[in-house]
């Protein structure tokens, strides 16, 4: 994980923190969605719907919080990502209707484009340079237990004491927890020189929108998974027990990829650790359809194998081909199209779902497939400037 014998203190600070951040925001409406509609006397669909909308407030401030950690690295921004997720997630707690409601998921968004995994690729990419691929791996072994970890204990949460209080349990772990760790255990990194960052140039050529696209169509099967997995596997012909069972396999799946990418894959290109990813999606769908009921871990597995391996990817490909400067801004360009796409899954492949059942996976692997044409089409350099 990089020959700075600190590294192994930045990972685990950061595979933690991370793991908190993914837990209590993204995976969150997996579990709390139903409940809270029910308390709120709405439809869940309200409640997936304010989710989609936190999606695009983090993609519209993604760029603006990467140049800021080009700027002054992430040690700062991550830390301030603490308190509005644990603001965010108080009046989610305090929400009594929709205007308390989407303005809780309006900080969640603003924290998730501040903590989430872009901006802690970025604050490596700050510390690391272009060796910052071996840490980026790091932190995500860890944080690939976020569903494993955060759903269960999001669920006994609600279940023991009810959702506003596991609401309230997830704030405090930022406030004690994540706020410190990231702003006390992180390394300072020198300020960039002055206007390095801020008005960097970042052209949107051939390599960055295959990269967008492909991040873009990968990341909506990824929103769309969290969001309807075992719904999926039940509408597919597996038993609610099935489903469930299945699903517990994405986050070991994830982090076995993961290891894997750790110790064979990083001696290649990373764009051969992108391409592999985006073609498990597909090949899972093919195995549950081949198999039926009988196939629904198999499917769970190649999925979940291939979104590890693609979160590494999404981090490390840009620095290959790009390198280390101005990183964190191009990450955010690159990050802003991938989750409008999530924000729109969760609803759009819900209403799919409803309509078509299980065939809602030939939508999920033609997207997968179009990642991986982009991938394909994707040179291991960056382009001459013109």
């Amino acid at each position: 994980m990089g020959k700075d014998p600190g590294s192994l203190s930045v990972v685990l600070t950061l595979g933690s923190t991370q793991t908190l951040a993914w837990a209590s925001s993204y995976y969150l409406p997996a579990v709390l969605a139903d409940p809270i509609a029910a308390d709120l006397g709405l439809s869940s669909a309200w409640i997936f719907g304010a989710f989609s909308a936190s999606l695009l407030i983090a993609a519209l401030i993604g760029p603006r919080v990467g140049r800021t950690i080009d700027a002054i690295g992430g040690r700062q921004v991550l830390a301030l990502s603490n308190v509005v997720f644990a603001a965010g997630l108080v009046a989610l707690a305090a929400a009594e209707g929709q205007v308390l409601l989407w303005l809780a998921w309006g900080l969640l968004g603003v924290a998730m484009g501040l903590g989430l995994y872009d901006a802690a690729f970025a604050t490596l990419g700050r510390i690391y340079g272009a060796a910052a691929r071996g840490p980026i791996t790091g932190i995500t072994l860890l944080a690939g237990f976020a569903s494993t970890v955060g759903w269960p204990l999001t669920a006994l949460g609600a279940g023991a004491f009810g959702w506003r209080t596991t609401c309230l349990a997830w704030a405090a772990a930022h406030i004690l927890i994540g706020l410190p760790a990231n702003r006390f255990l992180l390394p300072k990194v020198p300020r960039a020189p002055s206007g390095a960052s801020a008005h960097a140039d970042i052209p949107i050529d051939r390599t960055m929108l295959l990269l967008a696209i492909a991040m873009a169509a990968a990341w909506m099967v990824t929103a769309a998974m969290a969001a309807h997995l075992p719904r999926l596997l039940e509408a597919a012909g597996a038993t609610a027990t099935q489903a469930i069972a299945a699903g517990a396999l994405v986050g070991p799946a994830q982090v076995a990829a993961r290891l894997f990418e750790l110790g064979f894959l990083n001696r290649y290109h990373p764009l051969l650790s992108g391409r592999l990813a985006t073609a498990a999606h597909p090949f899972g769908a093919v195995m549950l359809a081949v198999l039926g009921s009988a196939g629904a871990s198999v499917f769970t597995v190649m999925h979940g194998a291939g979104n590890g391996i693609l979160t590494i990817a999404r981090g490390t490909i840009p620095l290959a081909i790009f390198g280390p400067v101005n990183y964190g801004y191009r990450l955010g360009l690159l990050g802003a199209p991938a989750r409008i796409a999530q924000a729109a899954a969760p609803l759009s492949f819900g209403l799919l779902i409803e309509k078509v059942g299980a065939w809602a996976l030939i939508a999920s692997s033609s997207l997968s497939l179009l990642a991986l044409l982009a991938l394909i089409l994707v040179s291991p350099q960056a382009e001459e400037p013109r």
